[in-house]
């Protein structure tokens, strides 16, 4: 109960926040497409050398149990709950690592301009809890490389915090946005507060 009320507060503050933000975002056209290969972003690292890559990081921090751990560093078994589609698992093999903000957008919002390092630690970022994050395997492939002009997740009661987190995340690692994001970021906004914890699916999937 304390995690669901804390969420909620988070939910209204970065809701607030990110409506502020927006317009410090760069708006400009897409750029660097025909660039744009997924190996220039290298993942998943072990980056602090404690055996498990960025990957297995992720599924541990987001185990609403403790998870099991193999001596390979892999996650073997937990509890998530994907927040695209409230989709609940014990099996780790069921769930994707989305990007946030998927590598491609990234790539044409600027990182076409960025150095190997930087595109390796953006493809790893633990340092923003919502830059990876362990979503049903089928969500994450529906979402792709969309920006939320063409795609938000089917659960509406989380569009606040994803639009947040998509701000966030690009005002973090200082990418842009074109006009019809930034549209779509601005009218999303306008509603989200709407949803509630029960209003699941609208069909966009």
């Amino acid at each position: 109960m304390q995690k669901v009320m804390l969420t909620a507060a988070l939910l209204l503050f970065a809701q607030h926040a990110a409506a502020e933000e927006l317009f410090g975002l760069q708006i400009t056209p897409e750029t660097g497409s025909d660039t744009y290969d997924r190996d220039l972003y290298n993942h998943w690292i072990d980056a602090d050398g404690d055996g498990l890559d960025t990957r297995q990081e992720v599924l541990v921090a987001e185990s609403w149990t403790t998870p099991t751990v193999d001596s390979n560093g892999d996650v073997s078994a937990g509890l998530w709950v994907g927040p695209y589609a409230g989709f609940v698992t014990r099996n780790p093999g069921e769930l994707d690592i989305d990007h946030m903000v998927p590598l491609k957008e990234v790539h044409l919002s600027g990182g076409h301009a960025w150095d190997a390092q930087r595109r390796e630690d953006y493809a790893n970022d633990l340092g923003h809890p919502q830059a990876l994050i362990a979503v049903k395997a089928g969500a994450n492939r529906s979402k792709g490389a969309k920006d939320p002009e063409a795609w938000m997740p089917p659960n509406r009661s989380y569009w606040c915090q994803y639009l947040s987190d998509w701000v966030a995340i690009k005002q973090r690692w200082e990418l842009a946005v074109d006009q019809e994001e930034a549209d779509a970021i601005k009218r999303g906004l306008g509603v989200c507060d709407r949803y509630k914890s029960r209003d699941h699916l609208d069909g966009r999937h």
